[in-house]
């Protein structure tokens, strides 16, 4: 009975001792300096990361953006499959207006006066035959280009092909230019008309910027050095800034993204919020994998005939798709996310006594006398004993 009194007694010793702070002053200058330098390196994260990169005293909201552009510019052409021809804005941007992307038509293979007929496929290892039992009637093939007749054809003089109802004659992609037919699109500029709304600060912004008006506009441009807020854009300058040739990429298309960071610091003391441009490649460009490269599809203009029948000119179009991707952050000082974020901050500053008493009984020559003197137990007739640390201890 004694013995279990005794256990019951120990028990409530422990869970009802209290322990209170005692400081130990230890007169090493080396303890002094790692307390200091320790204290020195929780102030400069709390102030200058925390408060001057991180801006953890202000709220935050993101962008919230809408895009309009407006391209101008026109080129001639004069090539054996058409006649002479002037392109302007409504020839070659498809389609007029687009979400936050348009595109420009630098390059094509032209097939004109297509008509619903027959004709022998193109050359390829599925399409080839000896005789008509090659090929099937009513035989379609996604890839191919009509609807098997049942007919084996002469291609050329020693190629024989299956005949299909369709568009013919065909399309022939071997026919590439050596040089983009519309190089001139280099010249060719654009408007990016673009506005920005942070709802939760009740703040709003266009890039044409307040000092901005028709007659600066009508003859200013991007630079990044000289300009930088004009929202004027030549489309080599945009492709160059990417890191890429205009003339290069009009060969086979491509994808560029301009981007506009709206990243904006909205308190008094800062006071300023402009637009940031830059531009990107964004489409893969591998010269390993080159396989489909570029950007391309197709579109046709229909006619009708003197006899009546229905006649189109296909166009395969190769060309370069502009990308506007806005993003942006606004911050703006708040007393509740400073309180929040800077108690946290502040809280790091009980980890000094901690570092330092691991370098004071770790470390140093004396700590055997360190630790003798770090804590002391007070017994209950008024005696205090010293007890020597093991993996943990008190609070200087």
């Amino acid at each position: 009975m004694s013995r279990a009194a005794g256990c019951c007694q120990k028990s409530l010793h422990y869970v009802f001792d209290y322990e209170t702070p005692k400081t130990l002053v230890i007169p090493n200058i080396w303890v002094g300096l790692v307390f200091r330098f320790v204290q020195l390196l929780v102030v400069l994260y709390v102030v200058g990361y925390v408060c001057v990169v991180q801006k953890a005293y202000q709220d935050t909201d993101s962008v919230i953006s809408t895009v309009t552009t407006k391209v101008k510019g026109f080129a001639f052409t004069n090539t054996s499959d058409t006649e002479p021809h002037f392109w302007d804005v409504v020839d070659y941007v498809m389609p007029p207006q687009g979400d936050h992307s348009f595109f420009v038509l630098t390059n094509m293979v032209i097939t004109p006066k297509q008509t619903q007929t027959h004709c022998p496929q193109l050359p390829t290892p599925s399409t080839t035959c000896v005789d008509d039992c090659d090929c099937i009637v009513g035989h379609a093939d996604p890839r191919g280009n009509g609807i098997q007749t049942g007919l084996c054809e002469n291609y050329s003089t020693t190629v024989r092909t299956c005949e299909v109802l369709s568009w013919c004659p065909l399309e022939k992609e071997t026919k590439m230019p050596e040089r983009a037919l519309l190089a001139a699109a280099e010249n060719f500029t654009v408007l990016i008309k673009n506005s920005v709304t942070y709802p939760n600060f009740n703040f709003h912004r266009r890039n044409i910027l307040p000092h901005i008006n028709s007659s600066y506009l009508g003859k200013c441009e991007f630079n990044r050095t000289t300009d930088p807020y004009c929202p004027i854009f030549r489309l080599k300058h945009i492709v160059s800034e990417a890191g890429e040739d205009f003339q290069d990429m009009a060969m086979k298309g491509g994808i560029i993204g301009i981007i506009i960071d709206w990243s904006c610091d909205l308190d008094w003391w800062a006071g300023k919020c402009y637009p940031k441009y830059s531009f990107r490649r964004l489409d893969s460009k591998s010269p390993v994998n080159n396989v489909a490269p570029g950007f391309n599809f197709r579109f046709a203009k229909y006619y009708m005939t003197p006899d009546g029948e229905e006649s189109r000119t296909l166009i395969k179009a190769y060309g370069i798709r502009f990308d506007v991707i806005v993003f942006g952050t606004a911050g703006k000082f708040g007393i509740v996310p400073t309180i929040i974020n800077l108690g946290a901050a502040l809280s790091f500053l009980s980890l000094v006594p901690v570092v330092s008493d691991w370098v004071m009984l770790t470390c140093m020559r004396k700590r055997d006398l360190y630790s003798k003197y770090k804590v002391t137990y007070l017994n209950e007739d008024g005696d205090s004993e010293s007890v020597s640390l093991g993996t943990s201890y008190g609070t200087q």
